[in-house]
């Protein structure tokens, strides 16, 4: 019997990762839950002939109960991660959450106090800080050659058609149709935490609005094109990122700067290389001041060969694995709950500093119960629910059409 013996909630999202997961002897795919499963060809597939397929949650939990299933990978709707992660720990299974935690500050605490209460493994699959050239960032940045670090940026990028679009939207209450641009802060804001172990303690935010995306208003009402977050970090540091934006622009950069040296990658600098670059008066005598550096995976040994055909970058390779650590080796990943709802109130009060001329809000730190009940009770949220109703947030900056001079 293998060692983890999972259970996959959202097939959509969830595909590439079981397809990962199917390489590894020591994971086991029990079930799989989507309510479009019908739809998906997953029974057609001779490798998960073994795993039982569910359209409900409940009969997902309730077998996975009964067969031993003891890890749940959460894939499903990108703001509904936490109740689900919840019921699943208190059926005494561990977690994956892909990739935020929490919709609501409620939820943030609600899932911190689960992970506590019922002594599970949990974990977010945030992959952006595990992609190739991002991976030989946090290399440099490790080995001290910047110094101490003073700033730090990311960008993330995703946009498309409107064919594309309607496609990712399937529905009039769909999330991404309702999701400001501050909220899917993950994969901006995630290597910059990552690189600098840094935690934020305050975030000040602005939206931009897009009239490219005020066309599409009538059935995506998320038409900003893009959101700044700036973050006063626990180190010292300040960090800009953006949210999810759909600016035309290249698809993701990263940049630590420090008092000695910068280190930068994505964007102009290209594929999986970077671009180290150090003060005249602080470069080491046998150093060029200016490198661009190739990032090979071959370096990091036989995990690192394999990562080179998994998706994102590598960075769907180094969830699984660093799942594999943790929940059989018992190695703390770095992207605990507590960073995990970290990101997510970032987001959260990010949206609310947009909304209020780029106020400054300071983001909860969850380990401490005082924080934890200064939201307790809020569940402010933009999000409807499948009947278009709950969200007591708008959804975009209050448009204001150009006037004629």
């Amino acid at each position: 019997m293998a060692e983890i013996r999972m259970g996959v909630f959202g097939a959509w999202r969830g595909n590439s990762y079981i397809d990962l997961m199917l390489k590894e002897p020591r994971i086991e795919i029990v079930a799989i839950c989507d309510k479009n499963i019908g739809s998906m060809g997953i029974g057609e597939n001779e490798k998960l002939k073994q795993a039982t397929l569910f359209t409900g949650f409940d009969e997902f939990l309730d077998y996975g109960k009964a067969h031993g299933m003891n890890a749940v990978f959460l894939a499903n709707y990108f703001h509904q991660h936490a109740p689900y992660a919840i019921r699943a720990m208190e059926a005494g299974m561990d977690v994956v959450s892909e990739c935020t935690s929490a919709g609501t500050l409620k939820e943030c605490v609600e899932l911190v106090e689960a992970v506590e209460r019922t002594g599970r493994k949990y974990m977010i699959a945030e992959n952006y800080p595990f992609m190739t050239f991002n991976l030989k960032m946090n290399q440099i940045v490790e080995s001290g050659k910047l110094g101490t670090l003073l700033y730090a940026e990311g960008e993330y990028n995703h946009s498309g058609n409107n064919e594309e679009l309607k496609n990712l939207t399937p529905g009039p209450y769909h999330w991404r149709a309702w999701m400001p641009r501050t909220y899917y802060v993950t994969h901006a804001m995630g290597p910059l935490m990552y690189m600098s172990k840094s935690m934020p303690k305050y975030v000040s935010a602005r939206a931009a609005h897009s009239d490219l995306l005020y066309e599409l208003k009538d059935w995506r009402h998320n038409y900003d094109g893009a959101a700044i977050l700036f973050c006063e970090m626990d180190n010292g540091m300040i960090a800009r990122f953006t949210g999810c934006t759909a600016m035309a622009s290249d698809y993701s950069r990263y940049r630590i700067v420090g008092d000695r040296a910068s280190i930068e990658g994505g964007g102009n600098i290209g594929g999986d290389q970077v671009r180290l670059f150090y003060f005249h008066h602080t470069k080491p005598e046998n150093e060029d001041g200016c490198q661009i550096l190739t990032a090979d995976l071959a370096e990091l040994g036989e995990r690192g060969k394999e990562a080179k055909n998994a998706g994102h970058g590598g960075g769907d390779y180094w969830i699984i694995q660093n799942m594999l650590d943790y929940f059989i080796d018992g190695k703390e990943p770095f992207f605990d709950v507590y960073r995990g709802v970290a990101m997510s109130a970032t987001a959260i009060l990010g949206w609310r500093s947009c909304l209020n001329h780029g106020e400054n809000y300071k983001i909860p730190d969850f380990r401490i119960p005082a924080d934890r009940d200064a939201v307790r009770d809020d569940d402010l949220t933009p999000f409807p629910d499948e009947n278009g109703n709950g969200a007591t947030l708008p959804p975009a900056m209050p448009y204001h059409p150009k006037t004629e001079a």
